[in-house]
């Protein structure tokens, strides 16, 4: 009797811990690069500036020019529900970025969540500059 108690007990604990709850953004090939003068990255030419540039990733990706001058870059799909792929969009400041179907907002100092519902962070990107040349993969 106390084996069959302890199998229910197993089976149960696998079945409530598979939920959507360790949902994360999907892993998809990105290989982005662009001149520095690009027109499409004009607001990164200074401290603070982003823009999303649409087709890479799971849906777009997300450029930040941070205060020391160097980039940081997350795919704009929010973490918060990924199987909905929606894309975060970059509030007036471009400090944070806002999934418009959750309302949870995501730093983009760091890609962490600032306000519910979300609880895990952006996906990153790493992210290069050589020869006036960004190069934005995972």
């Amino acid at each position: 009797m106390i084996r069959k108690l302890c199998l229910l007990t197993l089976l149960a604990l696998a079945f409530f811990s598979c939920g959507k709850s360790g949902a994360v953004v999907p892993n998809v090939a990105v290989s982005f690069e662009a001149d520095v003068n690009d027109p499409r990255l004009t607001a990164l030419h200074s401290p603070g500036g982003a823009v999303i540039i649409p087709g890479y990733g799971v849906a777009g990706i997300i450029l930040y020019r941070e205060a020391d001058l160097t980039y940081a870059a997350y795919d704009a799909c929010s973490s918060f529900n990924p199987a909905a792929h929606c894309a975060v969009v970059l509030d007036n400041n471009t400090l944070t970025c806002t999934d418009p179907c959750s309302g949870a907002k995501f730093s983009l100092i760091d890609g962490t969540p600032v306000k519910a519902p979300a609880t895990r962070s952006l996906r990153a990107y790493s992210v290069n500059v050589s020869n006036f040349e960004i190069f934005v993969s995972n």
